[in-house]
């Protein structure tokens, strides 16, 4: 005897797979009563789930030939269907034959197993899955609206030169006989207040594997300075830039040890009068961490770096058929710390490291005959490619003169550094709760450079020293002021960290930075509007409106270390947000 279902076509609108399992089972409830023609319904169905795929080939003709068996011999054992019944038939109903328990059972499990293995593949078997691959990829980012005002004092000398224009350009003509104009100056008496400006950060993170990660990220700013992401708005509404701030890749072959290559986050620990809390390193990082002891409260740590600051260019000088030698400029870093959790109140951290600076020094050239068409002087390539102020500068160019007209002959003049620059950088911090659990940090950095040699200074640079003199208008050796000493202090009450709403900090500290203790292109923008030669005290404080959304102020008061007076007062009031 066949079962019969009425209503085919609500069958028809089940998945194939999902019809097939409900038809076996429905057969197997009525198994008494079931009966297999020659062809049976069973078999065309099994069948068609192998041509469809549904059905594993092996399994199929395996469940076939079984159910084409069990339906031969249900034949065999059974008198033909009377006539009565085979009447009630109806036209369009469906004939479902018998079905054993362990054909119904392996139906069962081959479809739920591979229906399974297609839901986890693509992401649909439970409402909240997603893409495996959707799990290896983060979006990571933050956004910053801030207000400005800059403050200059009336008595601030008004002929300090800004270097770094006159750099990019071909050159200033120091020759008063053949030019009359100034250098470009930059602004110390007028303030510049209501400033509003925005820095944009948008990154992306993969998890490559469990031992390889890749970011990218992308950055506003007004130009390519390296210590700044921070745009000024204006500008007649037209759209801002947006430049590559970062992209690396990470490999850790161990727990103890990560390698990273591209352009990265500052490996080392420092305070921002040496780096700049957003300058980013191109280069090769290694960074090693590794807990010591049964308790594991103490961690060493160590990090060496291989930066490349600068290439010479291919093709210089552009206008000669012979082009210089390579002259690159590195940076070659090496620190080693620790970190020790005395209890759950206190933890310090210590670290000492080693920067050495090579090549970026300026040189005097070779004598050049400019007024004869020579392309350059062999020595511009020392000129620093990022400034922002205070080191002390030398003349580059040996410019040879016009026999037949010395006088009146152009000398447009370059500068580079006049220090060399060899770092050793101590870094300490202490966290502990005071007042009832209250965050208390206090931290600080010194900076020692171990090439600072002002008579050394003096000799390399024979076309004259550019800065840094003191108020008496004099221009000696004797009359040169400069040091290779910086440091900073901090303390900050609160959480250092402003994540989740309601938490809060305030902070106050103090900086001073001699004209050579360190490059002046790679540290804070915002002391003293970056740079060297300065010292001075800013306090500021943050309160968390939400969660990862905090206001946060800042007041910087700086001035100069040695040489022409420069004051410079800083407001800062800023709304962020990090997501």
């Amino acid at each position: 005897m066949n079962l019969i279902f009425s209503s085919p076509q609500r069958m028809r609108r089940l998945p194939l797979a999902l019809a097939a399992f409900a038809l076996s089972m429905a057969a197997g409830a009525v198994q008494a009563q079931a009966a297999a023609p020659a062809d049976s319904t069973m078999v065309k169905l099994i069948r068609g789930l192998i041509q469809s795929g549904a059905l594993n080939k092996d399994a199929g003709e395996a469940l076939l030939a079984q159910a084409q068996s069990e339906a031969l011999a249900a034949a065999q054992a059974r008198p033909a269907a009377a006539p009565a019944a085979l009447a009630q038939v109806q036209p369009g109903d469906v004939r479902v034959p018998y079905l054993s328990h362990t054909v119904r059972e392996q139906i069962r499990d081959e479809i739920k197993g591979q229906v399974l293995a297609e839901a986890k593949a693509g992401g649909w078997a439970a409402p909240n899955e997603t893409p495996a691959w959707t799990k290896r990829i983060r979006v990571e980012g933050d956004v910053r609206a801030r207000y400005e005002s800059r403050y200059y004092d009336m008595a601030n000398s008004n002929i300090e030169i800004d270097w770094r224009s006159l750099n990019s350009g071909s050159g200033y003509d120091v020759n008063s006989n053949t030019n009359l104009a100034l250098p470009a100056l930059l602004n110390t008496r007028e303030d510049r207040k209501h400033l509003l400006r925005a820095r944009a950060r948008l990154g992306i993170l993969a998890d490559i594997s469990d031992s390889t990660q890749a970011g990218i990220r992308l950055a506003s700013g007004n130009d390519d300075s390296p210590v700044s992401t921070t745009q000024t708005l204006g500008g007649g509404l037209g759209k801002k830039n947006i430049w590559l701030d970062q992209a690396w890749l990470s490999y850790q072959p161990a727990s103890w040890l990560k390698l990273t290559a591209g352009r990265f986050d500052n490996p080392f620990v420092s305070g921002d009068e040496l780096f700049s809390s957003e300058l980013n390193f191109d280069g090769i990082a290694a960074k090693l961490q590794q807990p010591v002891g049964e308790s594991k409260d103490v961690t060493v740590f160590g990090t060496l770096g291989l930066i490349p600051l600068e290439y010479s260019s291919d093709n210089a000088p552009s206008r000669s058929q012979a082009k210089m030698s390579s002259e690159n400029k590195w940076l070659l870093g090496a620190q080693v710390g620790a970190s020790w959790k005395i209890n759950s109140d206190h933890q310090l951290r210590g670290a000492l490291a080693y920067y050495n600076f090579r090549n970026i020094s300026g040189e005097y050239s070779q004598p050049c005959a400019l007024y004869a068409g020579a392309d350059g002087c062999s020595t511009d390539w020392s000129r620093p490619s990022s400034m922002q102020k205070g080191n002390s500068l030398m003349l580059l160019r040996n410019i040879a003169l016009n026999p037949l007209d010395p006088a009146n002959t152009p000398q447009p003049q370059f500068v580079g550094l006049a220090s060399k620059f060899r770092l050793a950088n101590l870094n300490a911090r202490w966290d502990s709760k005071v007042a009832g659990g209250t965050d208390l940090r206090i931290e600080g950095d010194y900076v020692r450079n171990m090439a600072y040699d002002k008579s050394a200074m003096w000799a390399r640079a024979k076309g004259g020293i550019m800065n840094n003199f003191g108020g008496t208008g004099g221009v000696s050796q004797a009359d040169f002021r400069s040091g290779g000493n910086a440091y900073m202090l901090q303390a900050t009450l609160g959480k250092a960290n402003t994540q989740a709403r309601g938490d809060w900090n305030v902070l106050l500290g103090y900086k001073r930075i001699e004209p050579d203790a360190l490059p002046d292109a790679y540290n804070d923008s915002t002391f003293h509007l970056g740079g060297t030669n300065a010292r001075g005290y800013y306090l500021g404080g943050a309160y968390a409106l939400d969660k990862n959304t905090w206001l946060n102020g800042r007041w910087t008061s700086s001035r100069e270390v040695f040489g022409s007076a420069l004051s410079i007062d800083t407001l800062q009031i800023e709304l962020n947000a990090r997501f």
